[in-house]
């Protein structure tokens, strides 16, 4: 018979920097799942990903144990570091802050994968482009 789940959980936590502190503590502690586990397992699962901030779906059972998925960073992280950016603009399509080319958001669609809503290439990258177009970033080609 299958584990009944009480609880998901959903955070952001920067890859390979998972510790007891907030947000991962409090959100954890709350159902009485072992933080120190949890940020261990975490934390070796995205080795070499540092900088990025992960989403995870943490799934909490009857019997305190927990299983997690690890979703690609999202789409906004990934074009500020494309375009070098500390942040996007606060006036998108009145301003514009930086650019990247098109290889660099097909790379993107490519590391997002399933997580995002089309599985065509095409409807993919134009998702990807309207992302960077609201931040105030220009696709070139």
């Amino acid at each position: 018979m299958a584990k009944k789940i009480v609880a998901q959980i959903k955070l952001h936590v920067p890859a390979g920097a998972a510790n007891p502190a907030p947000p991962v503590g409090p959100a954890l502690g709350q159902h009485g799942v072992n933080i120190m586990q949890f940020c261990k397992q975490f934390n070796d699962q995205t080795k070499g990903r540092d900088g990025l901030i992960l989403p995870a779906v943490i799934s909490v059972y009857e019997d305190k144990s927990f299983t997690f998925i690890i979703k690609s960073p999202p789409t906004s992280i990934l074009l500020k570091r494309a375009a070098n950016l500390a942040k996007a603009s606060g006036q998108a399509g009145k301003e514009t802050i930086g650019k990247v080319t098109r290889k660099q958001i097909e790379e993107i669609v490519k590391l997002k994968g399933n997580d995002l809503n089309t599985s065509d290439l095409k409807e993919a990258i134009k998702v990807v482009e309207g992302t960077a177009r609201s931040m105030g970033i220009v696709v070139e080609g």
